[in-house]
């Protein structure tokens, strides 16, 4: 055996932690190993130990406000001058014990260094915090919105006193106080964590709260002449700890635990934030974001998570419609799908178009290419929604499948034939246009007498509106919520949606539609074989022509998605906090 071999297998485990750039850390008697300069709240959590905190958020700054995370620490004894450190068999350093608590959010672990989370000291400490927390804290627990998912209720039960022994009157502040059009402050909660007024400052970059007065009498404000109306102000609801602040549009609505929570994607813009939807009896009651450190981290704009209360609009589509005598009727699935299959028999394909919006699935639009194909027209494009992007989550294109649709179509710009399908049903060249998703007079720029010049519009529409009312046939299509399927973000991110509620009335996933469509227009009534009878094997066809989702399927995507291809886009909130991160400011 060679000197180095031997040499190797003499090195203890310890030994070898330092080559990989990791140090040994006693956590709760186990000696772990854990990358250098790691926060101690951070090296309990990787090996499941749990450090209670408030204060303390991976995304935020550390200022230790709350004291919760309290643990004890030790380091081994410093040798008298003359004296050799001691070691014990496995090479470890004795651990001396300070007599006092540190926080375990701001401080880096070392080399050797001990960490208790138990034991009487840290619990005696504990039970201290706890105390001081709820001396003026109200007991409206079966009042409070955040009942079900409030971190001092959970904590008071696990480390705190069983009894108050506080017989004073308790401090009043301020309640139910709107401090902006979304968002309002029961103050009486508060905790003073700071955590909305950090996020304000670093995430939102509106530093608009602040804490005023001292002491017992300390109370969460927002500046003179101010009120939080960021467009991200409701994050700072989801990061309370407490029941503090609450979201005006969820409040008293609904217990947290009677609802389920269904992990998606936001389709309001590129980006494709990762979202959870709270449903309960085929409604939404509420979206949070869903962190996910390659798209979105932890955050969403409050114009993005709000946007969902048109699902249950009363202009909501919910049955096939057929136009007879200008006034529309209701029909059966058969007989509206015969009508778009006559309508695209009865015209030759140069004369036909297919407007599929950007705010489809990756599944959807390529079985709307599929469909534009077995008619042979080329006449196929989406909608271009460019605005500017906010510096932080919002992207510049508003639809949330641009870089989708490139990828299926096979086409650097999916909506470079709109122009010339507008100009077509002005001149009478195209006379039956089938739009997919998109409202024509709202943003493709058709007006409602371009509209009537048509000898047949079809479309799929979820509200009705102009374009709806101008169709000749109105397929009830569903809405984000009520689908399965896949996109692709602004960075080349694939992501997969998931179905929090069916959809409404007779409405159909809007894949099923299209791929109905085609059949209708081949004059089968039933669907063979051929023909995909799940969205999973829409996937599958697609995979084989788009060579980016090549050993993909909608399960191996996952619940945070798969980078496919270069964008050369970033996310601007993403590159601040990789910048921070880098600084040393957050943990990331």
């Amino acid at each position: 055996m060679s000197d180095t071999a031997s040499t190797a297998e003499a090195k203890l485990p310890k030994d070898l932690a330092a080559e990989k750039g990791l140090v040994n850390v006693q956590i709760d008697g186990i000696w772990r190993q854990v990358p250098k300069g790691t926060r101690m709240i951070e090296a309990c959590r990787q090996f499941g130990v749990e450090v209670p905190h408030y204060c303390y958020h991976p995304k935020l700054s550390s200022p230790g406000n709350c004291r919760m995370c309290l643990v004890q620490m030790g380091m081994p004894p410093r040798p008298t001058p003359g004296q050799d450190p001691t070691f014990d068999d496995e090479g470890y350093q004795p651990i001396g014990w300070m007599p006092r608590p540190v926080i375990a959010c701001a401080n880096t672990v070392a080399e050797n260094m001990g960490i208790r989370t138990g034991g009487e000291l840290v619990e005696g400490v504990r039970k201290g915090v706890m105390e001081f927390l709820l001396i003026n804290h109200p007991l409206d627990c079966p009042i409070c919105d955040q009942a079900g998912e409030c971190r001092l209720q959970e904590f008071s039960v696990g480390h705190g006193r069983f009894s108050s022994r506080f017989i004073d009157m308790k401090v009043k502040k301020p309640k139910n106080v709107e401090i902006g059009p979304r968002i309002r402050l029961d103050d009486e909660r508060c905790i003073m964590c700071s955590r909305c007024i950090r996020f304000m400052d670093e995430v939102a970059d509106d530093p608009v709260l602040g804490f005023t007065q001292r002491g017992t009498y300390t109370t969460l404000t927002v500046h003179p002449n101010r009120e939080l109306d960021s467009n991200y102000s409701l994050n700072t609801a989801d990061i309370c700890p407490v029941g503090a602040l609450t979201s005006n549009d969820f409040r008293f609505q609904m217990r947290v635990w009677f609802l389920k929570e269904t992990q998606t994607i936001d389709v309001n813009c590129g980006t494709g934030a990762n979202i959870t939807v709270w449903t309960r009896e085929d409604k939404v009651y509420r979206i949070t974001p869903r962190q996910n450190d390659d798209v979105n981290s932890c955050w969403m704009p409050d114009s993005h998570r709000l946007n969902f209360h048109y699902i249950d609009s009363p202009e909501r589509l919910t049955e096939p419609l057929v136009k007879a005598e200008g006034k529309h009727q209701p029909a059966s699935w058969s007989d509206a799908l015969g009508k778009v299959a006559d309508a695209l028999k009865s015209h030759a394909a140069s004369e036909i178009a297919i407007v599929a919006s950007a705010k489809l699935t990756n599944e959807e639009l390529h079985l709307a290419r599929t469909l534009a194909d077995q008619i042979g027209s080329e006449h196929l494009t989406t909608v271009p929604r460019d605005a500017e992007s906010d510096g932080i989550l919002i992207s510049a294109d508003r639809n949330p499948n641009t870089t989708g649709s490139k990828l299926v179509w096979r086409r650097a710009d999916p909506a470079f034939r709109l122009e010339s399908i507008r100009d077509g049903v002005r001149d009478g060249s195209i006379k039956v246009v089938l739009s997919f998703g998109e409202d024509l007079t709202a943003e493709a720029g058709f007006s409602t007498e371009d509209l009537g010049k048509l000898d047949f519009l079809g479309s799929i529409q979820l509200l009705a509106g102009a374009t709806a009312e101008a169709s000749d046939v109105v397929l009830p299509g569903a809405a984000f919520t009520e689908k399965r399927g896949s996109m692709v973000n602004v960075t080349g991110r694939i992501q997969r949606l998931n179905r929090a509620l069916e959809p409404r009335g007779l409405a159909r996933d809007d894949w099923e539609i299209l791929r109905d469509i085609t059949a209708s227009f081949k004059g089968e009534s039933g669907l063979s074989a051929d023909y995909p009878q799940m969205i999973e094997d829409v996937f599958s066809a697609m995979r084989e022509e788009v060579s980016e989702f090549e050993g993909l399927t909608l399960s191996k995507i996952g619940d945070l998605g798969v980078s496919v291809t270069e964008t050369g886009v970033t996310i601007p909130l993403l590159e601040n906090e990789r910048a921070r991160k880098a600084a040393g400011e957050i943990v990331g």
